[in-house]
């Protein structure tokens, strides 16, 4: 009878649309996802976490109170999770909790991930590990992104240049190339201003396969003042988030452009900003042989037209490799608790720019 070693991985990411867990069993010779949750986030919740992202009154106490509140709700997708798979929490060795990003600013030496570890802990009856990107960060890294290694260990392949590219609010990338080299970075936004302009346009969550979208044309003019960001043209390793790409970013550009543009080709040329910063950014690594696309970009049809238009490569999801866009980034966090329990590294330094592999995370015994 093989011995199963189960973990639970859990991701919110830059988007804020929802909680994402998943049930992992390590013990076999390849990872198994046994089972996946998901909810989204409680409005009041996501307001409190959207009001963090920029600085605010008294915001040491509203980080708490949505450090709480971000734990509870993780705490109840963790039980819906073992409901289903029908695991006992005390089979459960950890679980990897990403938490909340508010802050990412890695070139002043911190980054900050909201949740209270100790609390979750309290109310799973499981090992938390925790603030996975500090210790990156202390060895001179950017903490992010810490998926390539993940993506090396599931995803490679012998003889091919293979690039995951997960599409979140940011969109980060993993290059796995036929001599075994790994590298990633953040290449700039994915989803966050597309989210932003839709929800102040028409009050939507997102563009829905990037119909809005499509039906606009691409601003030239426009287009060039975003890609003018300097950050684009910085050399890896490096990362970004809501601290850079954010309202304000968007409509200091706008009144850059210096005419009124129609709200649906700004949509347009968000996504065609998206599509080429990936671009621009995969092939300044080398010629991919096949690139996969996980998170909430994979769903938007026009955004992988557009990619397929830039890129030399047939360009198709996760799912090809047998893991659902909506589950990578979760898996990979229920990887990295693995690795820490496990007492093994969990960086790429060639990717985050640490001086050396490190054990990334904290542990909140149960």
């Amino acid at each position: 009878m093989p011995s199963h070693r189960y973990y639970i991985g859990l991701m919110t990411g830059t988007s804020l649309d929802g909680i994402d867990a998943v049930l992992v069993d390590f013990g076999g010779a390849m990872p198994r996802l046994i089972a996946t949750q998901s909810a989204p986030l409680p409005d009041e919740l996501r307001a409190q976490l959207l009001l963090l992202q920029a600085p605010s009154n008294n915001e040491i106490h509203l980080a708490q109170l949505a450090a709480n509140a971000h734990s509870l709700a993780c705490a109840a997708v963790c039980h819906l999770l073992l409901q289903k798979a029908g695991i006992a929490a005390d089979d459960v060795l950890a679980i990897g909790n990403h938490g909340q990003t508010i802050r990412h600013r890695p070139e002043l030496g911190y980054t900050l991930q909201i949740g209270n570890h100790a609390l979750l802990a309290e109310h799973t009856g499981i090992s938390i590990v925790g603030d996975f990107r500090s210790r990156d960060v202390a060895a001179g890294g950017q903490g992010a992104p810490l998926v390539p290694a993940f993506h090396q260990a599931l995803f490679a392949a012998p003889e091919r240049n293979r690039v995951v590219l997960n599409i979140g609010g940011i969109a980060n990338l993993s290059w796995l190339g036929s001599d075994g080299a790994v590298s990633g970075f953040d290449s700039g936004p994915g989803n966050v201003l597309l989210d932003l302009w839709i929800n102040r346009q028409q009050g939507l969550p997102y563009d829905c396969n990037g119909d809005w979208a499509r039906s606009g044309q691409i601003h030239t003019r426009l287009l060039e003042c975003l890609l003018a960001e300097p950050y684009l043209a910085l050399p890896a390793p490096k990362s970004t988030g809501r601290d850079l790409f954010h309202a304000n970013w968007l409509d200091a550009h706008l009144q850059q452009v210096g005419e009124l543009v129609k709200p649906e080709d700004v949509q347009t040329t968000l996504l065609e900003l998206t599509a080429q910063t990936i671009s621009d950014a995969i092939l300044g690594l080398g010629r991919p042989d096949e690139v996969f696309v996980c998170g909430g970009g994979a769903y938007n049809g026009f955004l992988l037209e557009r990619l397929a238009h830039h890129l030399p490569c047939p360009v198709q999801t996760t799912a090809a490799l047998g893991v659902d866009p909506n589950w990578v980034e979760a898996y990979a966090f229920a990887w990295l608790a693995m690795r820490c329990m496990t007492q093994q590294s969990g960086n790429l330094p060639a990717v985050t720019g640490a001086r050396g592999l490190r054990m990334l995370g904290a542990i909140y015994p149960r």
